[in-house]
């Protein structure tokens, strides 16, 4: 965007002169040919301050003009897969030349900041057209129907990996002493395999899975899981059990089999792990074990155990009561994936 050429001192005396002859902006505009909008601007700077020179200015002026901001802001809030280098040849286009931490810098002070694009699981139409109809369908149910379900999951815990991130405070070039770094191996170093469930009154069962898990598998982990679980949070009668939709908990044979066991399942949309609050648990028990730093799957299976038991009833109690406000958050982002 090619920027408006500064008056010069004299000509802006010359508009404070005729503005004090009694002449109208048009009427200086026109004589001077300059846009009545300018004339405007020099006579009320004159008013306010009693001079036409430029003011002081708290820094250097800003390389791209207002104009050329709403252009890359529109361009990056309708497009956030724009890169700066796109941004920075469409202003170059437009006759202004910048750099890209220009880009950057403008960006930022428009509340756009350059972030990694999330990874999240693909949402086909049907997905989030289901998603919309269970936050529908639930967003009215009462907080008492919610806090007699049990919720359940599997997850992948890694010994030597980015279970989380982690920060450190450290002096220059001691990036690479041991208390600053994260040890790791090639290939991960191993993971385990959990399930677990818990309720709005606690964490429930937390086992390992120590084989590839199949429907059998699966049937079995909550034939021995499921009632001592429910139990021993002391479950209301008629309480819900919570799954997704792996193949494993679907297959005609373990739906059969739930249906024999008289479960009442909760059914569940496709591809929404974000609607599950066990989510939030398994995320706190990752960055607790991380922070023990396990150095072998013997002991990471442990800290496991015993993190998983640290977890209050509080914790566990505030994810169930916030679920109404989750199902309205999805309904707000039109049925796509949101934070918990």
């Amino acid at each position: 965007m090619a920027k408006t050429k500064e008056l010069s001192k004299d000509t802006r005396n010359k508009i404070v002169d005729l503005h004090q002859a009694g002449k109208t902006e048009s009427a200086i505009g026109k004589q001077l040919g300059l846009k009545k909008s300018t004339v405007g601007a020099i006579i009320r700077k004159w008013k306010t301050y009693k001079t036409t020179d430029n003011l002081p200015r708290s820094g250097a002026p800003r390389k791209i003009s207002p104009r050329g901001v709403k252009m890359i802001t529109r361009t990056g809030s309708k497009n956030p897969r724009t890169t700066q280098g796109d941004l920075v040849n469409d202003l170059q286009r437009a006759g202004t030349k910048v750099t890209k931490p220009t880009i950057s810098n403008t960006l930022r002070r428009q509340g756009l900041k350059s972030c990694s694009a999330r990874r999240v699981p693909l949402l086909k139409p049907v997905h989030v057209q289901a998603r919309l109809k269970f936050a529908r369908e639930h967003l009215d149910d009462p907080e008492e129907d919610w806090e007699n379900v049990i919720w359940s999951d599997e997850t992948k815990i890694l010994l030597f990996g980015k279970n989380s991130t982690r920060r450190v405070w450290r002096t220059k070039n001691a990036e690479l002493h041991p208390k600053n770094t994260i040890p790791t191996v090639k290939h991960g170093g191993g993971n385990i395999m959990l399930w677990g469930c818990f309720s709005a009154k606690g964490p429930g069962r937390l086992i390992r899975v120590k084989e590839r898990m199949n429907g059998a598998m699966y049937r079995e982990i909550l034939s021995e899981n499921r009632l001592p679980s429910a139990r021993a949070l002391k479950m209301k009668r008629g309480w819900v059990f919570q799954h997704d939709n792996d193949p494993k908990h679907t297959t005609r044979t373990t739906k059969e089999w739930l249906r024999k066991k008289h479960f009442k399942v909760l059914k569940w949309p496709s591809q929404s792990p974000d609607l599950n609050p066990i989510e939030n648990l398994w995320r706190e028990l990752k960055v607790r074990v991380a922070q023990q730093q396990p150095q072998n799957i013997t002991a990471l299976e442990e800290i496991c155990m015993e993190e998983w038991a640290k977890i209050t009833a509080t914790v566990c109690e505030n994810l169930v009561k916030t679920y109404r406000k989750h199902l309205t958050s999805v309904i707000a982002n039109k049925g796509y994936i949101t934070k918990y």
